[in-house]
C-alpha cells in the first residue's frame, strides 16, 4: 500500500477515494477499521470513521486503531482527512488526532530530529482544508468559503460544530498541545523545493503543525509535491490532488488503475446534513424533483415508516431526494423533544433505508 487515509466522516471518505483514483491509484474505502487485510492490488485505502463530533478520547482512540492497520499493511504516507470548513469544537476532534498521529508514526520515513527540531523530525506536519474548485481558500491561516470568512458564512450556526473564528492557527493551537505555525501564500507560490524547506523551518522551531495558505488548486499540487516525504499530512480531499503524481515520480507506482465502471440501474439520493450549503442544494434540487422529508419522530419510533419511504422511493418516475436536513431552529427543537441520540437514530433510520 502506497498511502493510508483516515477521514473523519463517510462523505468526504468517498470524496477522498474519488480524488485518489482519479489520480491513478486504486483505492478502497472501508467502514471503521478493516478486520482483515486488504487486496494485494490496492493502492490505497481510506478508512471512513465518524470522529468528528465524538468524545475526543474516543475519536482518538478510533484513529489510531486505524493508522495502526495501515501501518501494518505498508502504508507510505498517511493522510487525516478533514472536513474544508474545520468542522471542531475548542476540544477537537481536529487537534487532538492530529497530534495523536503525528506522536504515533514519529520520524516514519524522516530522518531523526536534530536537536531543537519539533517531536516529529524536521518537517512539521503540512495542515491545508482548502479545494478552491469548492471555493474553499485559506489566506494568513484565515480560511474563506467563497467570499466571507468561515465565522461568517453560516458556519456559526453550526449545530454541532459552530465556528466563531476563521484563524485556523488560533483554532488549531486551542485543540492541541503542539504549537502552530503559518506558511504564508508567498512561501507557497515559491515553488515545491521552497515551500518544503519552509515546512521545515517550524519544525526547527518546535512547531508541530502548521497552516498552509492555498488560493488555487495548483497550491495544493505544489503542497503535495513538498510533502512527498512527509510522513503525515492533515487537510481535505483537495490536498490529495498532487499526492499519487510523488508515487509515479518516485516509480513506487508505475501503472494508473483502470477507473471503475461506472453502475446503471436507478438513483435515490439521500440526504442527512444540516449545513447551509447542503440546505441550499436539497432546495434546488426539490424544485425540479420529487422531495420527502424525514418525519424524525416517526424515523425513530416505527420501524415501518422505513418500508413506507422505501417504496415511495420505488415509485418514483425520476430520481427522488430523501431528506432529513433541516434549519439549525428545528435541529434543537427535535433534540429537545426527542432526545440527544436524534441524530444517531436518523442515521441507522438512512441505513435501513439504503
Amino acid at each position: 500500500m502506497l498511502i493510508g487515509c483516515i477521514a473523519d466522516d463517510f462523505t468526504g471518505a468517498t470524496d477522498l477515494v474519488n480524488t485518489l483514483s482519479r489520480g491513478g491509484l486504486s483505492t478502497q474505502q472501508s467502514v471503521g477499521v478493516p478486520a482483515g487485510e486488504p487486496p494485494a492490488d490496492c493502492d490505497g485505502v481510506v478508512v471512513a470513521l465518524k470522529i468528528r463530533s465524538c468524545d475526543p478520547r474516543e475519536a482518538v482512540a478510533q484513529s489510531l486503531a486505524a493508522s495502526a492497520w495501515l501501518k501494518r499493511a505498508g502504508a507510505r504516507q498517511f493522510l487525516f482527512k478533514v472536513c474544508s470548513t474545520f468542522d471542531s469544537t475548542p476540544r477537537g476532534n481536529i487537534g487532538p488526532v492530529a497530534e495523536a498521529l503525528r506522536l504515533a508514526l514519529g520520524t516514519f520515513g524522516l530522518p531523526p530530529p536534530r536537536a531543537g527540531e519539533g517531536r516529529g523530525g524536521g518537517m512539521c506536519v503540512p495542515v491545508c482544508p482548502a479545494y478552491p474548485s469548492y471555493r474553499r481558500t485559506i489566506y494568513r491561516g484565515h480560511l474563506f468559503v467563497g467570499d466571507a470568512l468561515l465565522s461568517e458564512s453560516g458556519m456559526q450556526h453550526h449545530p454541532l460544530t459552530p465556528v466563531t473564528d476563521a484563524n485556523l492557527v488560533r483554532v488549531l493551537q486551542a485543540q492541541t498541545r503542539e504549537r502552530v505555525g503559518l506558511v504564508p501564500l508567498k512561501d507557497v507560490r515559491a515553488g515545491s523545493a521552497a515551500l518544503a524547506a519552509r515546512l521545515r523551518q517550524p519544525g526547527r522551531e518546535g512547531c508541530g503543525f502548521a497552516i498552509v495558505d492555498c488560493a488555487a488548486d495548483d497550491d495544493l499540487r505544489t503542497l503535495a509535491l513538498a510533502a512527498a516525504d512527509a510522513p503525515l499530512v492533515v487537510g481535505r480531499s483537495g490536498i490529495a490532488l498532487g499526492l499519487p503524481e510523488n508515487f509515479f515520480r518516485s516509480g513506487a507506482q508505475r501503472a494508473t488503475a483502470p477507473t471503475p465502471a461506472r453502475p446503471g440501474g436507478p438513483l435515490v439520493v439521500l440526504a442527512g446534513s444540516c449545513s447551509l450549503a447542503t440546505r441550499g442544494q436539497v432546495a434546488q434540487y426539490a424544485s425540479t424533483q420529487p422531495l420527502l422529508a424525514v418525519d424524525a419522530a416517526r424515523a425513530l419510533r416505527e420501524p415501518g415508516y422505513v418500508d413506507e419511504v422505501a417504496d415511495w422511493c420505488l415509485a418514483q418516475r425520476t430520481p427522488p431526494l430523501v431528506a432529513s436536513t433541516a434549519a439549525p431552529d428545528a435541529v434543537a427543537a427535535n433534540t429537545q423533544r426527542l432526545g440527544s441520540d436524534v441524530a444517531a437514530g436518523i442515521e441507522h433510520f438512512f441505513a435501513r433505508l439504503a
